[in-house]
This record gives structure tokens, C-alpha cells and sequence, in this order.
């Protein structure tokens, strides 16, 4: 843990009034001018037994109200696949706050159990969101499974939401998310793999760079930091995503964290790597 302590004591540099904070997973909030983004916001945290014995996965109230406090409106909740840890709490966080989830085929899916619509993406298409503008690129997530397959694959096809076990929660579309606010471009990665051909060469100012599962991704650094040319890039996706929140942080099995600043150093000098501290 003391690579991590070092990491998180580096500064971001964010414009004045620009906030962000993570969630946990690849769960963030960005505020701005009183106006919040969520972006794969998850903080209800299943349990592993539930995923063990196929029990239902939904949100839990106690943890949303805890642990999700934007100072104002939500423009909307991004979501950049389906899986459990990305998407549960979508449906309850658009009821809470009034506001529109974003996503795939999916995710419209998995809203409509809850009795909400949402916004299917077009890849690539502008959208204005509060002081945000945001786009999505379609993108790859990571072979888990023995660099072979990815977890859950395919659609989200549950036709009951009290049957909507973890792996209910199918991957669906996978997105990589660019966000514009306050003169600076974000980019979000919440799984260890790019589809190269639609990820443009677009330089970001923070890259949010999901890192478990890199070492399954053959070449995953080299093939996208040239690409995004990030000025600060954060780690996320390493924490114990079964854990709850207000507990010590416990890392991902595996996820060798300490060597993420040495990985990219080998292919960008320019790209200095932070942390933030987790909520809660």
C-alpha cells in the first residue's frame, strides 16, 4: 500500500471549481458549477455470496444515500458496460435525482426493469450535459477469464428484475467515455482493453485508466496511451469490488498496483500517475 499512498499525495491539477471524486470501481463523480456527472457509479457492493449462490443484485438505499452526495443536480449517470459492478445502481440513482442514464442497448434493458428510460448512445455523438460534453467510443472490455473470454459476455437479456442475479448482468456494448468541462478533456476506461480502430488519437488532460485485467490485454498500454496522450493518468478498478465501502481498501487479487508507474513510464515520459483517495 505505500505505492499507493505516494500516488494519491500527487496532485491532478484540476481547473478551479472542477471536482472529482471516486467511488470506488470505476465509480466517479464530476462536479462543476454546481452540476454532477456519475460515471459507472457503485457503491452498493454485492456481496460475494450473493454472486456465488445466484441471489438478486440491486442497489442498497443506505449505501446510495451515504456515499453518493453531489452538492446539486445530476446532468446524468454514464454507464460504460452492464456488468454488476458498473450498472446496479444506475436505476435507483436516476430515481433519486431525477436524471437520465446513458448507455447501451443493455442498459435500456436493465432501466426498463426498473420502470426508466435511458438514452441508447451513438458512438461518437456530442452530448451536452450541463457545463458537460460527452462522447462515447465504442471500446473492448478485457479477457478475464484466462485471456480468453470476457465475463459475463453478450447482452443483457433478464426479463425480471428480482431475477437479475451478478450474472444477470451481462457485459453488453463496451464504451470508453470523453468528457469536456472547464477547458480540460477526461477520458474514462473502465475495463483493460481498446478497440483500436475507433479510438482516435484525441489527447486527454486525465486519463482514467482501468487496470485490472492489463496483463491479459496484449500490448494494452503501448496500443493507448499513444493515442490519448494523457497528462495525468489514474489508476482505477483495483479495489475489492465485493468489499463494502467504509472499510479498509483492500486491492483486487493480482492487480500489482505498484507497478502501473514504472508500465507507463516504459511507453509515455510526459504522463505523470496519481491516485485518488476512495470515498468513504
Amino acid at each position: 500500500m505505500d505505492g499507493l499512498r505516494a500516488l494519491e499525495a500527487v496532485p491532478l491539477e484540476l481547473p478551479d471549481g472542477l471536482e472529482l471524486e471516486w467511488l470506488g470501481v470505476a465509480g466517479y463523480r464530476l462536479t462543476y458549477e454546481g452540476v454532477s456527472l456519475l460515471v459507472d457509479p457503485y457503491v452498493s457492493r454485492v456481496p460475494l455470496r450473493t454472486l456465488l449462490l445466484r441471489r438478486p443484485a440491486l442497489p442498497d438505499p443506505q449505501a446510495l444515500e451515504r456515499y453518493v452526495r453531489p452538492p446539486g443536480p445530476v446532468a446524468g449517470i454514464l454507464i460504460g458496460h452492464t456488468h454488476w459492478d458498473h450498472a446496479v445502481d444506475a436505476p435507483a440513482l436516476a430515481r433519486r435525482f431525477g436524471t437520465t442514464a446513458y448507455g447501451s442497448d443493455s442498459l435500456a434493458r436493465l432501466m426498463r426493469l426498473h420502470g426508466f428510460d435511458s438514452v441508447v448512445v451513438e458512438p461518437g455523438r456530442r452530448y451536452e450535459l450541463g457545463p458537460f460534453i460527452v462522447r462515447f467510443t465504442s471500446s473492448r472490455h478485457s479477457k478475464l477469464l484466462f485471456g480468453r473470454k470476457v465475463p459475463f459476455d453478450g447482452p443483457l437479456t433478464c426479463e425480471d428484475v428480482h431475477a437479475l442475479s451478478p450474472g444477470a448482468y451481462r457485459c453488453g456494448a463496451v464504451y470508453g467515455i470523453r468528457i469536456e468541462v472547464a477547458g480540460i478533456a477526461l477520458y474514462h476506461q473502465g475495463s483493460a482493453d481498446l478497440d483500436d480502430a475507433a479510438l482516435g488519437h484525441e489527447p486527454v488532460d486525465v486519463f482514467l485508466a482501468g487496470v485490472t485485467g492489463r496483463q491479459v490485454t496484449p500490448r494494452y498500454w503501448e496500443r493507448i496511451l499513444p493515442k490519448l496522450d494523457p497528462r495525468v493518468l489514474v489508476p482505477t478498478h483495483y479495489d475489492d469490488f465485493f468489499a463494502p465501502l467504509g472499510r479498509p481498501l483492500k486491492l483486487v487479487r493480482k492487480v500489482n498496483l505498484d507497478a502501473v508507474p514504472d508500465e507507463v513510464r516504459a511507453v509515455s515520459r510526459d504522463a505523470t500517475v496519481a491516485a485518488l483517495r476512495r470515498a468513504g
